[in-house]
């Protein structure tokens, strides 16, 4: 039996690139977004060559390579802007595609909400899943909008705390890395020209991406705080003075923040599931799955693989019985490699102390296994 009728929960890059993708392949889907809308606000986001691609693929990377910041090298600095070395960003995403991109998370949400729509997807706004009857070769999902759908298959791109994992009885839960993170969207300094990354300073690390031609996105990563610290707050001067100690442009952008810019904390987490990611017809995919600390810009970038990847298989005329193995088998190593280097250069930003502790060789390192195809 082919794929015909899927449902997908979760409107965000990992459900919006799946979405898209089967969509174009000629199944009918259903998107489910709790939110309001699909479109997105935000701060900027870091997009390796990998997550380029899997936007090539289904059509976006244009448009939104006509908003962002194409670069193809990343800088490490002391904490006082001295440079300490560069490293050229290796093609991930192949010619098709720039090495790396800057890029507002908005403008790359805008830009998935219309293609999705325009593609003929059955969008349902404020809606999630409620309960689920898997029957073997199909499942009946009901919905908070009060519907039921019948539909070959259920994919759960939720994020990292997924409803759909925690309703097929999958038991893992994010856990803390011990870090959180400031992020901030600013000017960008003319000298800007690609990714920048301070170490040794009072924090854990701070650094920047640029964005636009105007913008760039800056942050400071250092202890957990307060959970009041916790979300979207004019607290522009308080990560201003976390952020203090730190030179060079970093040290710019800091000091161009205003007393209320809007600024995002967070908490960083992390989660793997071990074992498969579904059960029966339900699967979960993206951070519902795997998310990964920022450390090394691979959270989108592993998301939107995922849709790419499950799109191809679930169309290639295979059941979706052989498919789901199948494709948690194709994934899994490369998500682990790049979830277990995270973790092991967040204690090492943590604890930069550590004998052995190299942050720019793992990042290359990752960087370049992942040139490899997904």
């Amino acid at each position: 039996m082919t794929t015909s009728r899927v449902l997908v929960v979760g409107g965000g890059i990992t459900g919006g690139v799946l979405a898209l993708g089967l969509a174009q392949r000629g199944v009918r889907v259903i998107l489910a977004e709790l939110r309001g809308a699909l479109g997105g606000v935000g701060h900027g986001i870091t997009l390796q060559g990998n997550a380029l691609q899997a936007f090539h693929t289904v059509g976006i990377y244009d448009e939104l390579a006509e908003h962002g910041f194409a670069f193809d090298k990343l800088r490490m600095f002391r904490a006082d802007g001295v440079p300490m070395m560069e490293m050229p960003a290796p093609p991930m995403g192949g010619d098709a595609v720039p090495p790396t991109m800057g890029a507002l998370r908005a403008d790359l949400a805008d830009i998935l909400a219309r293609r999705v729509v325009d593609a003929g997807v059955d969008v349902r706004l404020g809606c999630t899943v409620t309960a689920l009857d898997d029957r073997g070769d199909h499942v009946v999902a009901t919905l908070s909008d009060g519907t039921e759908e019948t539909v070959d298959l259920v994919v759960g791109a939720d994020g990292i705390r997924s409803q759909v994992r925690s309703m097929i009885g999958i038991d893992e839960r994010p856990t803390p890395v011990g870090m959180g993170i400031w992020r901030v969207v600013a000017k960008r300094p003319d000298a800007m020209d690609c990714s920048g990354l301070y170490y040794g300073g009072p924090k854990y690390k701070a650094g920047y991406t640029p964005i636009s031609e105007s913008l760039c996105y800056a942050f400071l990563l250092e202890e957990n705080l307060d959970r009041s610290f916790v979300g979207e707050h004019p607290n522009g001067k308080i990560m201003k003075e976390h952020g203090q100690g730190y030179g060079g442009i970093w040290g710019q952008v800091r000091d161009s923040l205003a007393d209320d810019a809007i600024v995002n904390y967070q908490h960083i987490e992390a989660i793997l599931i071990d074992g498969p990611w579904h059960r029966g017809r339900v699967i979960v995919i993206g951070d519902a799955a795997h998310a990964c600390p920022p450390l090394i810009a691979q959270g989108a970038a592993m998301c939107a693989e995922d849709a790419v990847v499950l799109a191809e298989m679930l169309t290639a005329g295979n059941p979706i019985d052989e498919v789901l193995p199948a494709f948690h088998a194709r994934r899994f190593p490369r998500v682990r490699m790049v979830l277990d280097n995270s973790l092991t250069l967040a204690q090492w930003e943590i604890h930069p102390d550590t004998p052995g502790a190299d942050p720019g060789r793992i990042m290359g390192q990752t960087l370049g296994a992942l040139c490899s195809p997904a």
